[in-house]
């Protein structure tokens, strides 16, 4: 016998459709509708009241056909894993490396990205941040227009490959990362207001779940018993919260703090670490200040502050959020405080913004740090990256203050060797209106930052989405070789030297140059000298651990322990 249920509290009438069979559901007092069914077939879907549609499970496991169509039973307990070794990895002291499934490789499928894990760990890098995997419209798209939550995309290999990918990846040391998304659905696909009380308004990106409504109980459970399963039968060790300044919760337990403590209940029993990473534009350390102390007990946030510091003191951009940015000055105060932006005045935004964190308290690791990720490069018209319009030496200061702070470091796919790839939005709906709609808004967007409509690629052109696809052979290859070997050492120096990964931020000090554009790290008694200018300066003397060009060279970082007294 096989058990079909959905939650759909407001119907009069379900039924659920199973091969060629149809089997009336009954309903409990909890609004979830049931029936168990002999010999079932492996295909379903839900009909509700008289209405004539099949509806794929809420909750569906595997959308082989998409996500219009039926869904297919799936039992997690069949899989045959083999990391019964694995027992989890902290977040402090690692560093992680996001990447997208569908333009890691060329073929763009769990199984193929399996071939390059062994360049992530001779890499040195730690967990592995995979953007969003669940179900979507379409065979390929960021994956931030989910609409099937708990089904791994079937075009990348569907349940059964992502298991086979966080199998591999746990047999070779690394941790795996999940990016999940919460705070809106796609718009294609998005059925689950036919179930019940699930949509409660909408965001920029598409309907917002209803997480404080009447029958919105029934709605967190959905989100927290998604976030279970990825943790608990894709074995995965944490999980990145897309965008959680957009979650609309008036609760007295935030839905954060509330997924904070079931995550940390299934910690216990798995025995092992699960991590929670936000992604906010909020600046608020209350995300990871722990729950004891009145926080949400969050793991852990992205610090977009410290990138919009590095980006606008390497490229010299100062348009849109970048004009607040880009003096030595607010990189020093962000390496050392977390945010430029805390309780201050921002003129992007043209009112304050943030809140101070307190550096005696909270430990660095607690703040993700990067040079790179999807959103900076993505969002930008063309999907340029960072290597297009800054020099080689300017690249390795970058990653240098990134994998010498006292942040938990991050790197975006290529960027360890500059690629020369860009990483722009692409789609794949089907439907040629949704589409067209979706070419028109990006177009627009840009627009109004005054690119020209015919520089903007077509989002939903397939070659769009080809030339985002990393060309591994150019990692070999004279520049991108030096710059992959740069990352290495600088990753295994960190390693090596505790000094590089001390998380306490009250023990880290910066000094500046302006006028030379030097920026000085303390760390213990080793020196990172990032000269930024194109003078030369004089390293502190003592021992060279690294440099990326002549010590004190122009556009050099040169990682000095310092003799006695220095």
């Amino acid at each position: 016998m096989t058990e079909f249920s959905v939650w759909a509290p407001n119907r009069s009438r379900v039924r659920v459709h199973n091969g060629p069979s149809v089997h009336e559901m009954a309903v409990g007092e909890d609004g979830w509708w049931r029936v168990e069914a002999p010999d079932a077939a492996p295909d379903y879907a839900f009909q509700l009241d008289d209405e004539p549609d099949e509806l794929p499970d809420p909750r569906s496991r595997w959308q082989p056909d998409g996500v219009h169509e039926r869904s297919r039973l799936y039992d997690h307990s069949e899989f045959q894993w083999t990391d019964d070794a694995w027992t989890g990895r902290q977040l402090p002291g690692g560093v992680v490396y996001e990447l997208h499934i569908g333009t890691f490789t060329p073929e763009g499928t769990f199984d193929s990205a399996i071939g390059k894990l062994d360049h992530l760990v001779e890499l040195g890098v730690d967990f592995v941040e995979v953007m969003p995997v669940n179900a979507f419209d379409g065979p390929h798209g960021w994956g931030y227009d989910g609409v099937l939550w708990y089904a791994a995309h079937d075009p990348y290999g569907g349940p059964d490959g992502f298991k086979r990918f966080v199998d591999a990846c746990h047999n070779r040391g690394l941790a795996v990362l999940l990016d999940v998304v919460y705070n809106h659905l796609g718009p294609s696909g998005a059925y689950l207001d036919r179930f019940g009380p699930y949509f409660a308004g909408e965001t920029i990106w598409g309907p917002t779940l209803n997480m404080d409504g009447p029958q919105s109980d029934g709605v967190r459970r959905y989100v927290f018993d998604n976030a279970l399963s990825w943790l608990r039968d894709f074995h995965v060790d944490g999980l990145r919260l897309d965008a959680v300044h957009a979650l609309s919760d008036r609760r007295a337990i935030q839905v954060l703090e509330e997924l904070s403590s079931e995550v940390d209940a299934l910690s216990v029993h798995l025995r092992r670490p699960l991590s929670l990473i936000a992604e906010s534009d909020l600046n608020d350390p209350k995300l990871i200040t722990p729950r004891e102390a009145g926080g949400y007990g969050l793991q852990a946030q992205w610090n977009d502050d410290l990138h919009h510091c590095l980006h606008a003191t390497l490229s010299g951009e100062r348009q849109g959020y970048y004009a607040d940015f880009g003096s030595l000055q607010a990189l020093a105060a962000t390496l050392t405080g977390v945010f430029w932006h805390a309780g201050t005045w921002s003129e992007f935004r043209g009112r304050h913004h943030g809140r101070r964190v307190n550096t005696l308290t909270t430990p660095g690791h607690r703040f993700l740090g990067y040079l790179q990720n999807h959103d900076q490069i993505g969002n930008r018209a063309t999907g340029d990256r960072l290597s297009d319009t800054v020099s080689p030496g300017l690249l390795a200061c970058g990653a240098a203050i990134v994998l010498c702070s006292p942040y938990t470091p991050m790197i975006f796919m290529g960027e360890e060797w500059a690629a020369s790839t860009p990483w722009q939005f692409f789609a794949s709906f089907p439907d040629p209106k949704l589409a067209d709609a979706v070419r028109t808004g990006r177009r627009e967007e840009f627009a109004e930052h005054g690119w020209a409509a015919q520089d903007v690629p077509d989002p939903v052109d397939p070659a769009t989405f080809e030339r985002s696809k990393l060309r591994w052979a150019e990692a070999e290859t004279a520049g991108h070789a030096e710059m992959l070997a740069t990352y290495r050492a600088l990753i295994a120096l960190r390693r090596s030297r505790p000094e590089l990964a001390d998380p306490r931020l009250a023990q880290l000090s910066v000094d500046i140059d302006e006028k030379n554009r030097v920026l000085v790290l303390h760390r213990g008694d080793l020196r990172v000298v990032c000269n930024l200018g194109g003078g030369r300066v004089e390293p502190p003397p003592g021992t060279v651990l690294f440099s990326s060009a002549e010590p004190g060279g122009p556009e050099s970082v040169t990682v000095v322990e310092v003799s006695a007294g220095g």
